[in-house]
């Protein structure tokens, strides 16, 4: 049964970080003393916020229904421009990995970021309530305004707080991705222009697409959604822009903003293009399986441990748009589980990137050597991240990827190849762990390691992978009833 709140939750999970940021300057011009003292105050109480309505949707099973509806509230009637948010079993993840990733960044910028404190905290709430905005908005057009927000933040982290191309990267981050969404606009203009009566609310548009129109916009959405998830060719942005930016954005670019990729995947092209997708899965499946392996053979070869990890995101979102495309149960819930155990994963190793370069100065995985001498605590993290990272059974990331897997088995036997990125992946990460951990150490090398508070906020990115493992449940019954409602969606559309 679908929750209703006389309470506007999701106008509040939106509202809030964007007003807190743009407070942080009028309350912080003087004096930086208390800045992060506030920022964890703020994104404690949109985490609250946020478990209180997960929670709600989890014991009400209520996945896949719009819970917490707000409007329509009509913004420009002329236009079709409505404020209608709504949060479901493929958004609620989603929120709720997005509350979780902010706390845990304000934990490491805390040691990793020094200058321009009042911006930089500024941005990082307003990025915040502009991908809160992204993952629950139904009106097409306020979805796309936000969607383009939350460019603006990144971009200014790239380029501000970034590397010695960080002007480069910043830009082709921002040309890329602003491109891709014209295209995506562009599918939602004609959406609007060819479904009676005319509307950008999701809700009202399902359904009416006819088959040509869904074709055009699957095209469309493919540039859209492909460049941000990314998917190959359209990925070249994002090695610069990991590389470049810092380690806590890092943690944002690959937890959060290629997770918008996989989303629009999952709302747009799964809920609205049934047809189309069914007719054509086979296309986007193969996009998905060359992204995986590209992602994982390319990462092998690198010799910056952050370009590796970087490019292990692509590796890990070609599954995500495979388990979307299977159109079943277990590939779409799969997928949905993906992106929200790949968040967490990839977070804690971009993170330890982050530390071991502020204290060896490179990110050279042949020039760092004898880590469980030097930094006992930094090196264990490091495995276990790794193992997180390799999907290995003793993290959740372990059962989305499973999953994904044995969707696209019961699509077609052939598709069982995929099971050798796992391997490729164990693979480079075995070979990153030890020329770095497992080494000999260099002489006259010092002994150095993280501090108490960073070692705790650095194992929070790891308590959400051993929950979620012991107790599945607590996605796959917020993701499985919208899963199975997409999954009937596309048979329907196969048939």
């Amino acid at each position: 049964m679908m929750v209703d709140a006389s309470f506007p939750l999701i106008s509040v999970l939106i509202a809030l970080p964007i007003l807190a940021g743009l407070a942080i300057p009028l309350l912080f011009k003087n004096s930086q003393k208390y800045i992060i003292h506030y920022a964890v105050i703020v994104a404690l109480i949109e985490l609250a916020i946020t478990f209180y309505s997960y929670g709600l949707i989890l014991t009400n099973g209520s996945g896949g229904e719009y819970n917490f509806v707000e409007g329509p509230v009509t913004i420009l009637g002329n236009f079709g421009i409505d404020y209608l948010v709504g949060m479901d079993g493929l958004s609620g993840p989603l929120v709720l990995i997005t509350s979780i990733l902010t706390l845990l960044v304000l934990f490491g910028s805390r040691d990793l970021i020094e200058d321009r404190k009042v911006l930089y905290y500024s941005m990082i709430f307003i990025f915040e309530g502009s991908i809160m905005g992204v993952f629950t908005q139904l009106n097409m057009i306020l979805f796309y305004v936000f969607w383009d927000v939350v460019l603006i933040p990144m971009f200014l982290f790239i380029g501000i707080w970034g590397g010695p191309r960080k002007r480069y990267a910043a830009m082709k981050f921002f040309l890329f991705t602003f491109v891709g969404s014209i295209f995506m606009l562009l599918a939602f203009i004609l959406i609007y222009f060819n479904v009676t009566p005319h509307s950008f609310n999701i809700p009202e548009v399902a359904g009416k697409i006819p088959l040509s129109l869904q074709v055009i916009s699957s095209v469309l959405f493919f540039i859209g959604f492909g460049v941000k998830l990314p998917v190959v060719p359209f990925h070249t942005w994002l090695p610069d822009a990991h590389v470049e930016a810092p380690a806590p954005i890092s943690v944002f670019l690959a937890g959060l903003l290629l997770k918008m990729g996989g989303y629009g995947f999952l709302r747009f092209n799964i809920g609205l293009l049934p047809e189309a997708s069914a007719q054509y899965a086979w296309i986007f499946i193969l996009v998905g399986i060359i992204t995986m392996f590209y992602g994982a053979i390319v990462a092998i070869v690198q010799t910056d441990i952050k370009k590796m990890i970087a490019l292990t995101s692509v590796n890990h979102m070609g599954f995500v748009m495979v388990g979307a495309f299977t159109g079943t149960v277990f590939g779409i819930s799969g997928s949905i589980f993906q992106m929200f155990a790949h968040a967490a994963a990839v977070g804690i190793m971009f993170m330890l990137s982050g530390y071991l370069h502020e204290a060896t100065g490179t990110r050279n995985i042949t020039v760092i050597k004898g880590l469980k001498f030097t930094s006992p605590r930094l090196a264990t993290l490091l495995i276990l991240g790794s193992m997180a990272a390799m999907c290995i059974p003793i993290f959740s990331s372990f059962i989305s990827e499973y999953m994904v897997i044995l969707g696209a088995i019961q699509v077609n036997p052939i598709y069982a190849l995929i099971v050798a990125v796992p391997a490729i992946t164990v693979g480079y990460f075995l070979w990153m762990l030890r020329r770095v951990v497992m080494s000999d150490l260099k002489p006259g090398t010092k002994k150095w390691d993280l501090s108490n508070i960073s070692t705790i906020a650095l194992v929070l990115y790891l308590v959400p992978l051993v929950l979620t493992l012991i107790a599945p449940w607590l996605i796959l019954d917020v993701a499985n009833p919208i899963s199975t409602f997409y999954a009937a969606l596309v048979s329907g559309g196969a048939a």
